[in-house]
């Protein structure tokens, strides 16, 4: 197996996507690519243990870090840049995937051997998969879909705050998040609520599923509490031709973050083996 890891190309607002690819040998293959969620990143709990099982499975596998996740390419998993992580938002990750998939389909690109550029398929976990949902919407280079635990609106994570606090929100600037695992305080600018309302249409997720016509696979943890189940059956009932996997886990499919083992958790095995069991015979 080949492995690449931290590849620079160019993301959102000038900001650098730091990205990995993941392949066997020099055919072309089709291309699964992971977007992320909120407060992660590409190599969160060792990731590339699920990136060896779509390589083996005979997939391109590609991840990526989104420009303004607070990471850096010299450390890719740590919150170094608070700054960008303070500018982020869904406009700009949609445009950062739309990157990620410009270069994967460059004839230029230096693995185009190991690249099938007319079989895409996106994975997208909790807010990655917001964006996947909107990003395969409008792009037809993409051929399936898979979401784990993903988002159902594009309100992550203020969707839940009262009007006062989000008054408070525009009043201060920023607000501040809360990482139990880092213990840093991660800004949140207001640019975030200002750019969901300023591209409500843009970012409805309903309306994108809706508009959606290729294979759909929907993963979910029936004891998910940071991205309901009920979120996963809300998908599901905007589009009734997607599929519907459901295993007992919570919102990371029993992993954490460092995962210091070779193995995964069973839960997301049983996630990983649906989802390359989806991408092989939809």
């Amino acid at each position: 197996m080949t492995i690449t890891k931290n590849l620079i190309i160019p993301g959102a607002s000038g900001k650098p996507i730091a990205l990995d690819i993941f392949h066997n040998g020099n055919e072309q293959k089709p291309v699964v690519i992971y977007a992320h969620g909120f407060n992660g990143f590409k190599d969160w709990a060792n990731f590339d243990l699920i990136a060896n099982k779509f390589a083996d499975a005979d997939f391109t596998f590609i991840k990526f870090n989104f420009s303004h996740n607070g990471t850096s390419p010299s450390h890719p998993e740590e919150f170094v840049d608070l700054e960008s992580f303070g500018e982020n938002n869904y406009t700009k990750q949609l445009e950062d995937l739309n990157h990620v998939i410009d270069w994967v389909s460059d004839p230029f690109n230096i693995y185009n051997a190991s690249i099938d550029v007319n079989n895409i398929s996106l994975i997208g976990h909790s807010m990655g998969g917001g964006i996947a949902f909107l990003q395969t919407a409008k792009d037809k280079r993409i051929k399936k879909l898979i979401t784990w635990a993903s988002i159902a609106e594009c309100k992550t994570p203020w969707g839940g705050w009262s009007a006062e606090r989000i008054q408070e929100w525009k009043n201060t600037g920023v607000e501040y998040y809360a990482n139990g695992r880092t213990k840093q305080d991660m800004p949140l600018k207001y640019q975030l609520y200002e750019d969901y309302i300023n591209n409500q249409v843009e970012l409805n997720i309903e309306s994108a599923i809706k508009q959606i016509d290729i294979p759909i696979l929907i993963c979910h943890g029936t004891a998910d509490v940071a991205v309901s189940i009920d979120k996963a059956h809300t998908l599901k009932s905007w589009q009734p031709k997607a599929e519907l996997f459901t295993v007992d886990a919570d919102h990371v499919f029993g992993r954490t973050h460092p995962w210091t083992k070779e193995e995964l958790p069973e839960p997301m095995e049983k996630v990983v083996d649906a989802s390359i069991g989806f991408l092989k015979t939809s």
